[in-house]
């Protein structure tokens, strides 16, 4: 494919993601309409941002990079994402009534509305953010420096950019318009991709007979546990990633945000195949890829008709920058809200709520930059910083909302022992070889702390409605209120 074509034509799909953002940007007029599109994100809206975050840099790198090396596993991310999402909707859609902004904010609701835990788990979201958020520059960049044929670095950059300029202009708006834009090309692109690339190599039966792997290897002898780690830890992923969060936050009712991540878990089940499809029949047409991770852009540029592959090379790229502007938005969500709390001791005004939100968004997207030269495979990446920063999260949100006897002590014991036994489990190889990635020993980890740690301290006496009396009280000169929401 002519390089110069193809940039051509993305340099013109991001002017005009960035010509909407302006549009809607005319609009805006405080922190909340910037960072949550003033809570009235509609059922359509919400289904399109979140079907895109979804199919995002692990879906369209990952996942059919894994579909390259170890055929049909491919199709767990996408398993263990549609029960995530779909758990998350039944457990935690009401939490939209509650009108908070970022998840340390409703993580601390659960433990008494506690300055400490918010401030800690804070910190920990913010750095989650930033490492979802390089996870997703780093799979822009890897198939853009491949069908470009420009240097990484020089890649990763254009990819930062071109999501970050229409966020930093638009903010949340433009993020679920562009989200819903991208959702259509995305999923008409990869469901392009798969019916072509199945038909060059045979059909099902030409894909399961080229492949290395038989059809469900990866669900037996010692293939079985790091195959459930892996569904596992992307389930954790989404129950845990604040992305999903501020979908909730900003929806506009809670029917309507439960409805749009039913829909959202039925669809991606049915796309969990699709990468497997896409990975496996990139293996049969080139099994000497050097890097897996090239799997779909190959395809897309060798394969494919120039038309076609233009469409389907959008359309991955979109996957790539839908993820990122709904981590980078969430990230910035945190900082304005939570962050630059701990450090002044008040929220930022409301006249100056959008500013900083800019201005946070320039900084968290330059630093997901920096993350992303570190690391090279995307499966790898999003696995560890998982299990090392958000099993901990999961634990600490679960039993805090459904165990009364959970301190915010309790609650850091479990981010904290989450994160160590990851860390112990990447570093003893035996280990992470029999589970895959430390998700799952992780969890138990931070169950046992949890638990122990908050029989052995003082149990929490401020009630729910007192602590979203604080919370709501804290929140108001952000959203420019003049009195206390009812509860």
């Amino acid at each position: 494919m002519n390089s110069i074509v193809f940039l051509t034509c993305f340099f013109l799909y991001i002017l005009g993601m960035i010509a909407l953002s302006v549009f809607i940007s005319r609009k805006q007029k405080s922190g909340e309409d910037f960072l949550l599109g003033n809570r009235s994100v509609p059922f359509l809206l919400t289904l399109g941002t979140t079907v895109a975050t979804m199919v995002g840099t692990g879906s369209s790198m990952g996942a059919i990079g894994k579909g390259y090396a170890d055929g049909w596993a491919g199709s767990l991310y996408g398993i263990g994402g549609a029960i995530g999402i779909l758990l998350l909707a039944k457990w935690f859609g009401p939490a939209r009534k509650h009108r908070f902004m970022t998840f340390a904010e409703e993580l601390s609701f659960y433990y008494g509305a506690n300055k400490k835990i918010k401030a800690f788990m804070a910190v920990l979201i913010l750095l989650a953010e930033i490492g979802w958020l390089g996870a997703h520059i780093l799979g822009g960049g890897l198939y853009l420096s491949w069908i470009a044929g420009i240097d990484l670095l020089q890649a990763k950059i254009i990819v930062a950019l071109a999501f970050s300029i229409y966020v930093i202009i638009g903010g949340y708006m433009a993020v679920v318009w562009t989200d819903t834009i991208q959702a259509i090309v995305l999923f008409f692109g990869f469901i392009l991709l798969a019916y072509i690339s199945l038909d060059e190599v045979g059909g099902i039966s030409g894909l399961n007979a080229a492949h290395p792997h038989e059809t469900f290897a990866f669900l037996t002898g010692p293939n079985l546990i790091p195959s459930l780690s892996l569904a596992f830890v992307i389930f954790i992923g989404v129950m845990a990633t604040p992305a999903y969060r501020q979908r909730i936050y900003s929806a506009d009712s809670i029917q309507n945000i439960r409805k749009s991540f039913y829909l959202s878990g039925v669809l991606y089940l049915f796309f969990c195949f699709i990468p497997a499809i896409i990975g496996m029949s990139a293996y049969q047409l080139n099994p000497g890829l050097e890097n897996s991770n090239y799997a779909f852009p190959y395809l897309a540029t060798e394969v494919l008709p120039l038309a076609i592959g233009m469409i389907v090379l959008i359309a991955g790229l979109s996957a790539t920058m839908s993820s990122a502007s709904s981590d980078a938005i969430a990230g910035v969500s945190i900082l304005l809200r939570d962050i630059y709390q701990l450090f002044t001791g008040s929220l930022p005004d409301r006249s100056q709520a959008i500013k900083l939100s800019r201005l946070g968004l320039i900084f968290i997207s330059g630093l997901a930059l920096i993350f992303s030269l570190y690391a090279t495979d995307i499966i790898d990446y999003i696995k560890y910083m998982i299990s090392v920063i958000m099993s901990g999260m999961f634990v600490a949100v679960m039993l805090g909302k459904y165990w009364s006897r959970a301190t915010w002590q309790g609650g850091i014991a479990t981010l904290l022992g989450g994160a160590i036994c990851s860390i112990i489990v990447i570093n003893v190889e035996s280990w992470d070889t029999f589970w895959g990635n430390p998700a799952i020993p992780a969890c138990f980890a931070a169950l046992f702390f949890g638990v122990l740690v908050s029989l052995l301290t003082p149990p929490n006496k401020v009630s729910a409605a007192k602590a979203l009396e604080i919370l709501s009280t804290e929140r108001m000169t952000m959203e420019g209120q003049s009195h206390s929401p009812p509860a």
